[in-house]
């Protein structure tokens, strides 16, 4: 049977906020392997520090992505985030759709009055109903789960 590691208090953090560096040994960098306050899991210090060695120090972008065992596109990435929005912008963000796409807020409205009019309309009705007015192709539980969200938003705190 295997020992699990025990993680650190930082490396759990850095989890959470999505800033764990997912290959810190590909950090070759002296710094990051000689001093103790360079942490080659911290992504964003990694990252702000390789751009610092590229634009402060001179060293040539090939110099700098094999230092810290990123590609190129990484490297250009990086540097534009950080030259339009700063610090921030070299958080890592979440793919795909950042929204509802399908379920906007007029068809949810659409949904929300229709059940209001008849309480006893069932979800695949509501599916139907998309389809029909709107001619989008909705699955069940995703519109149950926009309803839901919904409802949360909309239900007032109850007095203590």
């Amino acid at each position: 049977m295997s020992k699990r590691r025990k993680v650190d208090a930082k490396t759990a953090e850095l989890d959470r906020s999505g800033t764990l560096n997912p290959h810190p040994e590909a950090i070759v960098d002296p710094l990051f392997q000689n001093n103790p306050f360079f942490d080659a899991r911290d992504l964003l210090q990694t990252r702000y520090e390789m751009l610092r060695r590229h634009r402060i120090e001179g060293r040539s972008i090939v110099e700098a992505t094999l230092a810290f065992g990123v590609s190129r596109p990484t490297f250009y990435h990086a540097q534009t985030a950080f030259t339009e929005q700063g610090l921030a912008g070299l958080l890592p963000r979440l793919r795909g759709p950042k929204g509802r796409h399908k379920l906007s807020g007029e068809v949810l409205h659409h949904i929300l009055a229709a059940k209001t009019a008849d309480p006893n309309l069932t979800t695949a009705q509501c599916v139907q109903e998309i389809q029909h007015r709107f001619g989008i192709s909705v699955h069940r539980r995703s519109l149950e789960r926009a309803l839901q969200s919904k409802k949360k938003r909309r239900d007032p705190p109850s007095p203590i």
